[in-house]
């Protein structure tokens, strides 16, 4: 198709984020019907069109991304560790409460909110593939490498822990997998992960002393809520029971829900029941199909990448989203409590989605330029066997490494 020889990357992906773009579209339109007449004097079209806005925008980032030359964002890393730490500073102190939690900051004049949380993880996860890479060899080594690597995890996830616990849990077992895919010794990562533990227990012990208590009770009421099952206390995973049970196999088609009446947050933290209750059983495996290509994809950029940093750029970004989806759909049907995570690229929100373009189009552009090698290195093998190459193929990759 015309369109596919505009862009560059893995098609597959690309075709990936379509499909779960339209699925968003869809599944959002549909979920916000209350939220309109609440709101927006019944207009059911202003959220639609307020989405498509954002998935535009969460698009057209892909596409800029993609563009850069990966080997590029080990450098924006640095600058993006030196903003995003301050911002989730500033955010945790002086950031907008919702629900006890400080997660958001506003703009002023525009009135616009996000979370520095999203910025500061897709930081992290590139510094971390930088310095891995940049340490390779002197891996084992525990001055010269682990400390380095583990200082930014630990700040970065204690920062983020008080107001979204959730988020930085996910980002930490992201980092470890990182840590173990680079070859960092196992005694040092379970280290880590038992220092950890016992910076969130003292965390733990200090909540229960402050006259506030932060986040701590909703933590424990949504532990507590999922290991009891009382339908009373776990009224947000009943309503989603309901939604799943009545979706069947084939659904009840667009736009025919009626859990998203009762369904708190059905358009972001539960969208997914509400896909399989219109959309059915079908529907659920054509979405959990999507981001089990996107790991299938992400893992063949790993295996082809040039260098050690796009390897752990692109299996940082994979991982981080598809853990973030399973998370979320594991919460839908009660095997996990809730959390809050949204489902990448079709939850409705903000940052979430243009972060999660830009993660996606980072990995494009690891694939981009292991593409272009491996049209160099065609053109190269017809040259030597005496066949002529096509005119523009050495003017197009001449910069190709």
């Amino acid at each position: 198709m015309k369109i596919f020889s505009n862009i560059k990357g893995d098609k597959v992906i690309w075709s990936v984020v379509i499909i779960l773009s339209l699925f968003s579209l869809l599944a959002v339109y549909s979920s916000t019907g209350t939220l309109a007449y609440r709101y927006q004097k019944g207009n059911t079209e202003y959220y639609l069109i307020k989405h498509f806005i954002i998935l535009i925008l969460g698009l057209g980032l892909m596409y800029l991304a993609h563009l850069i030359k990966y080997t590029y964002y080990s450098r924006i890393s640095q600058l993006a560790m030196f903003i995003s730490i301050p911002l989730l500073l500033f955010t945790l102190f002086t950031g907008t409460n919702l629900n006890e939690a400080s997660r958001w900051l506003t703009l002023p004049v525009v009135d616009i909110t996000f979370q520095s949380s999203d910025i500061a993880k897709l930081a992290l996860i590139i510094y971390v593939a930088r310095l891995l890479s940049k340490k390779q060899d002197q891996i084992k080594d525990f001055k010269s490498a682990f400390v380095p690597v583990m200082m930014p995890i630990l700040i970065v996830c204690a920062l983020i822990v008080p107001a979204n616990f959730s988020t930085a849990a996910s980002l930490f077992m992201t980092c470890m997998v990182l840590l173990f895919i680079g070859r960092i010794n196992l005694k040092y990562i379970f280290a880590l992960l038992g220092i950890a533990i016992v910076l969130f227990s003292f965390f733990i012990i200090f909540l229960m002393n402050s006259p506030s208590k932060g986040r701590l009770g909703t933590w424990k009421n949504r532990i507590e809520n999922f290991r009891s099952g009382e339908k009373d206390e776990n009224y947000q995973v009943e309503q989603a029971k309901i939604a799943i049970s009545t979706g069947g196999v084939f659904g009840k088609l667009p736009g025919n829900s009626t859990q998203r009446n009762f369904l708190p947050h059905p358009y972001s933290d539960f969208i997914f029941a509400i896909i399989i209750e219109e959309y059915g059983l079908i529907g659920a495996i054509i979405v959990i199909l999507m981001y089990l290509i996107l790991l299938f994809r992400g893992v063949k950029i790993v295996s082809t990448a040039q260098g050690t940093f796009g390897a752990f750029l692109t299996f940082g970004c994979c991982f981080s989203l598809v853990f973030q989806a399973f998370i979320n759909m594991a919460v839908a049907v009660n095997i996990l409590p809730v959390t809050g995570l949204p489902l990448p690229m079709v939850s409705m929100g903000g940052t979430s989605i243009w972060f999660t373009g830009v993660a996606i189009g980072i990995m494009l552009s690891v694939s981009k330029e292991t593409d272009k090698k491996e049209i160099v290195e065609n053109v190269t093998e017809n040259n030597e066997e005496g066949n002529l190459a096509p005119a523009n193929s050495d003017n197009e990759y001449a910069s190709a490494e």
